[in-house]
């Protein structure tokens, strides 16, 4: 006999649950984006079809418009194809690809580099390549989804420390019975801006006989000599310096394409290739991307004079929103990065100023729960060398008066 089907299914409860995201300000929204002007319009973009100066995109050195980009991806689609058609241990990993990987290695400093098409894949399939059932991970507190979401896909123990609490992460390693222990950080933290100890880290490290890997999608191309990295800011380069350290970036931020990377001793990056569940089971990033990356890196390595504009602009934004702060009751994080975050508090009075701002003509996501912590909804306004001063001062214009007169938050809108 067949069973009864069930008058009701959980899938009927879908449109309540999104009634329950618009209650709690916490529906995200897409937008079509183009660039106003052309693609090298930098922080100028056409939302929706309306022109909006920009706050939000993490192409920090407004390279992805630029023209020798573009040039050299036509070149290697020209050459390759537009598609890779395999697996990096099939038929994917084209010449184009193997020699990305070695100038990756050499611009950062590590003796080895593995070459990724997403970032995200990155860090959830190389966690479990490192450690599993059995074994210690301790994440802080901060750290992005992906370095999580590949924590716990490992099955290993994961023991959470406060957000930069080297003494906690000491206490945790210090007690831990596991043989292998892994210790996951950001490098620049994606939603306060600030940056880790690394050198304390790597101290811990070598203390516990764990393996530290950073996350540095915020710091490549940004920090340290050249934009060559967290890593290299540290000074920890080369085959000594960089023992038990593993150091992951991606390429769609900073150096404006797409794709990341993971580099460090070869032992350890070999393992990463044949283990690395992402990785072997994924088509490889077409070689088009390369060739563009490869044009990326030089622009990166002379790249100064931009990385010198973000500066500028970092300390023009925090000067300007001083009086701001004062009046508001806002709070600025510190953060010496493109990343500044401006706390608002709750979900809808962020929206509020976020919606205030759109209607002034600026695009600045709101960022709410479970991408920050409760009670810690803000703006995070990121910065790009396309910008100029007169844009910073007009949105410290913009905020100073919604300082005083907050509008009402949408009901759907867009952020994180």
């Amino acid at each position: 006999m067949n069973p009864t089907p069930p008058t009701s299914s959980w899938l009927d409860e879908i449109p309540q649950r999104l009634s329950a995201l618009d209650d709690a300000h916490l529906r995200r929204r897409r937008r079509a984006v183009e660039p106003a002007n052309g693609p090298g319009a930098g922080a100028r973009l056409r939302v929706d079809g309306r022109e909006m100066l920009a706050f939000c995109s993490n192409d920090y050195l407004a390279l992805a418009g630029h023209p020798d980009l573009a040039d050299a991806a036509c070149e290697g689609a020209r050459q390759y194809g537009v598609g890779a058609g395999g697996s990096p241990l099939v038929s994917g990993h084209s010449s184009a690809n193997e020699v990305l990987e070695r100038e990756l290695a050499a611009f950062v400093g590590l003796p080895r580099a593995l070459y990724f098409y997403a970032g995200y894949a990155t860090n959830i399939g190389i966690v479990p390549a490192l450690v599993g059932d059995g074994d210690a991970i301790f994440s802080d507190a901060l750290n992005h989804a992906c370095l999580i979401d590949g924590a716990r896909l490992s099955r290993a123990r994961i023991h959470r420390f406060a957000h930069a609490d080297l003494a906690e992460l000491g206490e945790q390693l210090a007690a831990s019975p596991a043989r292998r222990k892994l210790v996951i950080s950001d490098a620049v933290f994606s939603m306060d801006g600030d940056a880790a100890d690394i050198p304390a880290l790597r101290a811990l490290c070598e203390r516990h006989d764990a393996l530290l890997l950073l996350d540095d999608a915020h710091g490549f191309g940004v920090c340290g000599p050249q934009g060559r990295g967290s890593l290299a800011a540290a000074g920890l380069t080369g085959d000594s310096a960089s023992r038990r350290v593993l150091y992951m970036a991606t390429l769609g931020k900073a150096a404006g394409v797409s794709g990341a990377f993971v580099a460090g001793p070869d032992d350890l990056v070999e393992w990463l290739l044949q283990k690395t569940r992402s990785y072997i089971f994924a088509t490889a990033a077409p070689a088009l991307l390369a060739c563009a990356l490869r044009r990326s890196l030089r622009l990166i390595e002379h790249g100064d004079e931009r990385r010198a504009q973000l500066q500028r602009l970092i300390a023009r934004l925090r000067q300007g929103l001083a009086p701001v702060l004062a009046r508001s009751g806002w709070r600025l994080g510190h953060s010496d990065t493109p990343i500044q975050p401006l706390l608002i508090g709750g979900n809808a009075e962020a929206l509020a100023v976020m919606e205030g701002l759109r209607e002034q003509g600026l695009w600045v996501p709101a960022i709410r729960p479970p991408t920050v912590p409760e009670g810690t909804a803000r703006l995070r306004i990121a910065l790009s060398a396309a910008h100029t001063e007169a844009d910073i001062d007009r949105l410290v214009q913009a905020l100073d008066r919604l300082a005083c007169t907050p509008v009402a938050p949408p009901t759907v809108s867009q952020g994180a």
